[in-house]
């Protein structure tokens, strides 16, 4: 048996495993999940169809009023901020518990794509959802077919 070089290298068993191997998230310390102040971020599903793009974002246990979107030239910005503090009063405590979550994420639109006018947001069952129209310009056409003279 002979080893043959294939893409490079001598071993043609090991290359995608090594390479997938030490590309994965694994291995990424500066992981994009976390803000500067290592608080987590939401992950964001991003979806185009024919008509509009979607985005999705897994926020669960907030309430559709923590959120803030806004919409600064071509910048949508999502922002929230919820602070929850447990306090018995009736007894002496020697030990309050309290949580302060917040995030912000920033998407750049492109004002020759997105119709930024009728986005439209919803949230159901921890899923913060953006529906993000396209103009009819940037949609997808039909093929046309062109004859031949």
């Amino acid at each position: 048996m002979s080893l043959t070089k294939q893409n490079g290298n001598s071993f043609p068993a090991f290359p995608r495993l090594f390479d997938d191997f030490f590309s994965r998230e694994l291995f990424n310390w500066d992981n994009s999940n976390f803000s500067a102040t290592r608080t987590t971020i939401p992950a964001a599903n991003i979806i185009e169809t024919a008509d509009a793009f979607e985005v999705e974002l897994a926020v669960p246990g907030m309430e559709k009023q923590d959120f803030k979107i806004t919409l600064e030239g071509s910048q949508l910005k999502i922002t929230s901020a919820r602070q929850q503090q447990s306090e018995d009063k009736t007894r002496q405590y020697t030990r309050r518990e309290f949580s302060y979550q917040s995030f912000q994420r920033t998407f750049e639109l492109s004002k020759d794509v997105v119709d930024q006018s009728t986005i439209k947001a919803t949230y159901n069952h921890g899923i913060l959802k953006l529906l993000i129209p396209k103009k009819e310009e940037a949609k997808a056409q039909a093929p046309k077919l062109i004859d031949i003279a």
